[in-house]
């Protein structure tokens, strides 16, 4: 492979490939360093590919839709007075030396931080949308607050766009509208070998069942389950961020569970930090973004720390390196439902914390029986790890810091 071809590089933890959405690039386009050739789809993330050099465009590798592995192509530069090769993938003649088209009168013309000049500032999930829509985001008016063009403006644009119904004469019968069968969706060869009514998994749901799959074949998992009594908080208490604070206090009584184990089980690595992987779920499945060092965090930081990482996740705007390194998983699952859960412990982590739907139960106060607010816990670890009696002494330690007051 030539120095001049760039490959797919590694996206973040344990991701093989990538789902190319858009090119930003042509061949015969120069750019610069850190500039963004390519929007992807990783399994967590959509996440635009800089450029690793500045240089001329010779060839690009793939077309949108494309899956391809991490080190294959992405993009070849040309050397110096080289000819552009067309890889095909755009049609018609490139020429090398292409004007940037003037932007439209009313657009804005102050780009956010870190854009190149000449390409219309969107997030990667509003170019895709525009590409399906059929809208043109350089005749488009942004309306975000750094000049970006937003969702809204694409389906306004569209809405706009869209035919008007033909005026009938008076008295005359309006025509029956002409019947069109819809196009036949291009399927890849993977597709087209799937069982009638089947879909490919992608994005999120597919590395959702990688996932699990790797965990099945991993792992060898037990579960303990116990409950904290709430009733010393105090009312609005944030129970997320004591659950973060719990499970610190649990990772430092028994350290074995703050852990990343070798697929063998022959060797382990303790973690002084604790990086917490969050369990978020999203219209697109499961995603685990993490929060570093939460043991050095004060509860209201880490309720801002979580706000900001579940926006991320609803706006699909998660780097990938906020999806790896996590030493532990938290999941609050008892915000949808449920009290016991076997959880699914993601390797080459060890462990992993659930929390059930608190709620007012009986219980026995001395030699009375009082109704206090409850939380369930389950405590989901690899046994080839951990013992058991680390394991109770993590979910003791979880819960002496929740019962506490503040």
């Amino acid at each position: 492979m030539s120095d001049l071809t760039f490959l797919l590089p590694d996206l973040g933890e344990g991701l093989q490939d990538a789902e190319i959405v858009s090119w930003y690039v042509a061949a015969g386009d120069r750019v610069v360093a850190d500039q963004p050739l390519v929007s992807v789809e990783t399994d967590k993330a959509v996440v635009d590919v800089p450029s690793p050099q500045s240089g001329r465009i010779a060839r690009v590798f793939g077309a949108p839709g494309d899956r391809i592995d991490v080190g294959e192509p992405l993009v070849e530069f040309a050397a110096d007075g080289a000819p552009v090769r067309d890889a095909g993938t755009v049609v018609g003649e490139l020429p090398t030396d292409r004007a940037e088209p003037p932007a439209p009168a009313s657009a804005a013309t102050t780009l956010p931080a870190g854009m190149p000049a000449g390409r219309v500032p969107a997030a990667p999930a509003v170019r895709a949308l525009a590409r399906r829509l059929g809208v043109d985001l350089a005749a488009l008016t942004p309306s975000g607050s750094r000049g970006e063009v937003t969702m809204d403006d694409v389906e306004a644009a569209a809405d706009a766009a869209a035919p008007a119904a033909p005026p009938v004469r008076a008295g005359a019968t309006p025509a029956a509208p002409e019947t069109v069968e819809p196009a036949e969706p291009r399927r890849g060869r993977a597709e087209a070998a799937l069982p009638h009514g089947y879909e490919l998994l992608r994005g999120v749901r597919r590395a959702m069942s990688r996932n699990m799959a790797l965990s099945g074949a991993q792992v060898v998992p037990a579960t303990v389950i116990d409950e904290a009594d709430l009733h010393a908080w105090a009312p609005h208490t944030d129970t997320t961020a004591r659950l973060v604070r719990a499970l610190v206090a649990g990772c430092a009584a028994a350290p074995a569970l703050n852990a990343w184990l070798a697929a063998d089980g022959e060797s382990r690595q303790l973690h002084r930090i604790v990086d917490l992987g969050l369990a978020v779920e999203a219209p697109d499945g499961l995603f685990a973004p993490v929060i570093r060092d939460v043991g050095a965090l004060t509860l209201g930081e880490l309720r801002e720390q979580v706000d900001e990482l579940e926006a991320a996740v609803r706006a699909r705007r998660l780097r990938p390196d906020e999806l790896r390194g996590a030493t532990i998983t938290l999941s609050n699952f008892g915000m949808l439902a449920g009290r016991h859960a076997a959880l699914v412990i993601v390797p080459p982590q060890v462990a992993i914390l659930g929390a059930g739907r608190a709620a007012p139960r009986p219980v026995a106060v001395g030699d009375a029986i009082a109704v206090h607010r409850v939380l369930p816990l389950s405590l989901t670890f690899d046994h080839r790890a951990a013992t058991g009696g680390e394991a109770a002494t993590f979910l003791s330690a979880v819960i002496a810091d929740l019962e506490r007051a503040t």
